[in-house]
């Protein structure tokens, strides 16, 4: 993928997510553009509407939200490299946003705006059936995500974090990988301790 250009990565990615024909696609391409960010930029803001999809062909994003009363940041996404990110409810509704995007490293982000993609829905029934498909996932994704919050043990949350986002230990703080897993840093630093003993046995 390295040697692709930004766009043939795109179109990789939504021909095997939806089946797009190339002609289809080829409908999109004057509405993306490319944005690099600096780490600790925002993609979204807290009260903004998130007016973008985007496509993450490098580096780390956070979905995150402030909790005023006890002045503490809860990680709720992460994003990496070959995944669609938008904050969604948002993007769907063009209202403002409770949480903020931030990028977490270095990153570059092919974006497209709502209107864009909404004039393609309109002109294609390929895009269209990209929206469908694109809209199953999130909640199929957010639906997954409950559940693994609710049943699955912090190791287990932490084994599959590792196995969706490989990239997130070596370059995210501690702090906020315990704060997605829905515990504190100690408990973290214990489960890493002994998985570790485990793959030196």
């Amino acid at each position: 993928m390295e040697d692709l250009s930004p766009m043939q990565q795109l179109e990789i990615y939504i021909q095997g997510m939806s089946g797009m024909s190339p002609e289809a696609f080829e409908l999109s391409v004057p509405y993306w553009q490319l944005k690099t960010y600096k780490k600790g930029e925002f993609y979204n803001e807290y009260k903004n509407v998130c007016r973008h999809l985007g496509f993450v062909l490098s580096g780390i994003f956070r979905i995150y939200k402030y909790e005023e009363l006890k002045q503490t940041e809860k990680n709720m996404l992460f994003f990496t490299s070959g995944q669609l990110m938008t904050s969604y409810r948002s993007f769907l509704n063009q209202v403002a946003c409770e949480y903020f995007t931030e990028s977490m490293t270095a990153s570059e982000v092919l974006y497209i705006h709502h209107e864009q993609l909404q004039q393609l829905y309109k002109e294609s029934h390929e895009w269209e059936r990209f929206g469908r498909i694109y809209t199953e996932r999130v909640l199929d994704g957010l639906l997954h995500h409950t559940e693994t919050q609710l049943f699955l043990t912090p190791e287990e949350r932490y084994t599959m974090l590792l196995q969706q986002h490989p990239d997130v230990a070596s370059n995210v703080p501690l702090y906020h990988i315990a704060s997605y897993l829905g515990i504190e840093g100690p408990s973290l630093s214990r489960i890493r301790k002994r998985m570790q003993q485990a793959a030196a046995k």
